[in-house]
């Protein structure tokens, strides 16, 4: 008892600060400060590009915005009657129509075509990565001068493809592809399709690499092989995958423009005007900036409404 005393008395007992926790305060202060440094320029290239012109094209939408308030810079507000001045346009229905036609097509089109490419190109065979790397090609060249080779292709005097149709007998004249009111849309869906295929067979591609090859042996022991394996075990596991896939292809093709102009312009006859071409038409060879505006926002309500919808439906399932 004395010994702990005297050790007591030469070693005293500090006293308890609050200086750890000060350190500690101090530390995650100044890492927080860290974080939103980091994410102040993503927020404002966000603002600034994606942001203002949102919140830009709203406003026109209710305003009479022509090439005159560029120079006066007052634009009357003018409530909905954009809107009811594109929706009751004659346009408006054959728009409608061409562009669900054209997003249908385009999607299930590229979305076969690519996940049984993406199937093909799981199995190991010489040349695979080869292979798959021009794959991407379609992906990688400038839409505009994917659409100006196939505009020449699609000829029809000089086409190569009716060139070759002839050449094999199939054909005696040239078909026109984007001159004829019930061929050009189909067209224009098969070129977009062309260039959507490397999309889909690289992201689903990426979603089969990651299924473990132990649940297609389990499976095989129990006699699903082929068709059987694909259904039980690939599709359900690539479920995910295919829902951004969709979505994805659905928000980009919904606002195809370039393809569109660069092989009819919307022609012939407004047989492939879509809400896209016509938003573009009324803001930059109409002029009325307004009307555009407003047409480009029932665009990206129509892309909002489908991927909200599809997303819900396809998290229901999951959770079934």
């Amino acid at each position: 008892m004395t010994t702990t005393v005297q050790e007591l008395a030469r070693n005293p007992v500090q006293p308890v600060t609050d200086a750890p926790m000060k350190r500690h305060q101090g530390y995650r202060r100044r890492e927080r400060i860290y974080q939103w440094l980091f994410l102040v320029p993503a927020v404002a290239y966000l603002a600034l590009f994606f942001g203002y012109p949102v919140v830009k094209n709203v406003l026109m939408s209710f305003q009479d915005y022509s090439t005159s308030t560029f120079y006066t810079g007052e634009a009357p507000w003018v409530g909905f009657a954009n809107y009811a001045t594109v929706i009751s346009s004659s346009l408006f229905s054959t728009a409608m129509i061409n562009t669900a036609l054209f997003t249908a097509g385009s999607i299930a089109g590229q979305f076969i075509l690519g996940l049984g490419l993406a199937v093909f190109f799981k199995r190991r065979f010489p040349l695979n990565g080869i292979l798959r790397s021009l794959l991407l090609l379609p992906w990688l060249l400038p839409l505009i001068v994917s659409s100006a080779v196939w505009r020449w292709i699609l000829d029809k005097d000089g086409g190569a493809l009716n060139n070759f149709l002839e050449s094999l007998g199939i054909i005696s004249t040239g078909i026109p592809w984007l001159t004829s009111t019930s061929l050009a849309l189909a067209a224009v869906m098969a070129v977009n399709i062309w260039i959507g295929i490397p999309f889909n067979v690289t992201v689903l591609y990426g979603g089969l690499q990651d299924i473990p090859d132990e649940l297609y042996e389990a499976a095989s022991l129990d006699g699903a092989t082929g068709w059987k394996a694909f259904r039980h075990v690939t599709w359900p596991m690539l479920r995910p995958v295919v829902s951004v896939v969709l979505v994805l292809g659905v928000v980009y093709t919904l606002k195809v423009l370039d393809i569109i102009l660069g092989l009819t312009n919307g022609g012939p006859a407004n047989s492939t005007q879509t809400i896209a071409t016509q938003s573009y038409a009324l803001s930059f060879q109409n002029f009325k900036f307004g009307e555009g505006a407003a047409m480009g926002n029932i665009l990206v309500l129509i892309s909002l409404v489908f991927a909200v919808l599809y997303l819900r439906a396809n998290r229901r399932a999951v959770d079934e």
